[in-house]
Parts: C-alpha cells; structure tokens; sequence
C-alpha cells in the first residue's frame, strides 16, 4: 500500500516544558482505518494535531503526502488532512447543511458545475440529501457529527482524522458512523481515530496505535493489542467486555476467539452446530 503521511523521530514539547511526544515513529498507509488509544494525556491528541499541521514538531519531521509540514500552513495542509472535531457544534456554523458544505469547497477553489456535482457526491455519500436546507444545529449529536464528517470529507483530503466520533452517541449513531469509515476507506482515504472506545475500535477499525506517556508502546492489529496484557496494563486500558468475557470462558475450558458481539454470537452458534452435529 501507499505511503500517505509519515512520523520521523517526531518530539514535542509544550511551552513550559512539557515533553508531549518523545521519538516517535509511524507510518500510514492508504485506505487504512487506525485507531490511537491511550489515557488522557497518553499525546494522542499532540500527535493527530502534527498532520493538519496545528502543532509543529519540536524535533523530527512529519510528512503527508510527500509534504513537509513545517513548511505548509495549516491552510495548506487542509487540503491533505481533514480534522473533525469531538464536538461538532466546535465546527458547524452555517445556516444549512448545504452552506456547510460549500464553505470547505469555495475554500479550495471549487465553483460553479464542479462545486454543486461536489456538493451532492457529498449529500447522497452520507444520505444527507433531504436534510439539505435544515439548520445543521437543530440535528440530533449523531446527525451533526455526520454533517460535520461530510462537511470536511467534501474536499477529498487523503487523511481524515475523528476525534472521539462516538462520544455521546446511541449504538445506532455508533454503527452509521463506522459504516461511514468503511465506506470513505473503500474509496481510497486513510481514517484515523481518537478515541477511547474500545468496542468501537474492534467492530470498526483494522490497525490499533497504543500511547502511553507521549510514547507508542504497541502496533498492531486489535486482536494483537488486546490479547497483550503488559501494553493494555502501562496505557491503563481495559480491553472490550466481550473479550474479556471470551478470555474468561476460555480459562474454564470453552475457546471462543471473540473480539465483537457478532464474533461471539456465532462463535455460540457455530459451537452448537458441531456439538449437535
């Protein structure tokens, strides 16, 4: 896969002297789904801001798209990498969802034919259509974070970066918004998520970055990270409720490998088939 943003021995340090991020290293590919997790204060948050180019390394260098990002603007670099904020009401301003979405569009130069064949791509992409004309703060939490996802998605960035996207959100609001991860990784983005969700993180991204102490401690898929009990114990994370009930009911002798409640559901199943057959 394609390279589409790289961390080089990247440190930070705040004002005062706080050291946020210590050397770290990363890479990410495109049509990608990755979560970081870690505890507040883990630098989750200081390392997403290096993309979009709203913090700049103290050492190190960060590259998105071949793009140097100490040398571009955070302008610039909005075209390279969308932000969505954990609160949508922090980024929605206009008077309807369609205005919403023009703004990002008139930003980079889209006018005209190619500015309204944007604008309903976008609608139609994230079923937003009927709500064209509706005041996007008079939405539910879960619609305006949909609005607030399309309102940044509409200018195509290759990376697009969620902050805590479920917060405050119902199962349902929880299931549209990681159908519409899948959907924008399909079509070619790479999708970062912040988030303390551990059950959102196993249903619904592929690769897991695990912070600790303004460091990454652990790589890998989630199966991978949440079987690892030394890295879940220094991030102070606890794995997903269903893992650990399938953990639990392996040491009494019943293997079921489940990560989500489907895998569980037909670990059950597939089980009971064997047993009667």
């Amino acid at each position: 896969m394609a390279r589409v943003a790289e961390v080089i021995n990247l440190r930070h340090v705040y004002p005062g002297g706080v050291e946020a991020l210590k050397n770290i290293n990363l890479v990410l590919e495109q049509g990608t789904k990755v979560a970081i997790i870690g505890q507040n204060g883990s630098g989750k948050t200081t390392l997403a801001k290096h993309f979009n180019g709203l913090l700049k390394p103290t050492s190190g260098k960060v590259f998105v798209s071949g793009t140097d990002t100490s040398t571009k603007s955070t302008g610039e670099l909005s075209r390279l990498v969308g932000y969505v904020f954990q609160n949508p009401n922090h980024q929605l301003f206009s008077k309807t969802v369609k205005e919403e979405i023009e703004f990002g569009l008139k930003n980079i130069g889209l006018k005209g034919e190619a500015l309204r064949e944007r604008l309903i791509e976008t609608l139609d992409f994230f079923g937003l259509r009927p709500l064209a004309f509706k005041q996007p703060l008079s939405f539910s939490s879960g619609v305006r974070k949909l609005v607030a996802l399309a309102s940044v998605y509409a200018m195509r960035p290759p990376i697009l970066i969620l902050d805590e996207p479920t917060t405050g959100q119902d199962y349902p609001g929880k299931v549209k918004i990681g159908q519409m991860i899948q959907k924008m990784a399909d079509s070619g983005h790479t999708i970062v998520v912040i988030t303390h969700d551990m059950n959102f993180v196993c249903s619904f991204l592929e690769r897991v970055v695990v912070m600790a102490q303004g460091e990454i401690v652990q790589d890998g898929t989630p199966r991978e990270i949440f079987s690892d009990y030394e890295v879940m114990d220094k991030a102070h994370i606890e794995p997903p409720q269903i893992f650990t009930l399938a953990k639990k009911l392996a040491a009494d002798g019943l293997e079921l490998n489940a990560l989500t409640p489907r895998e569980m559901a037909e670990a059950l199943v597939n089980r009971g088939l064997t047993q009667n057959g």
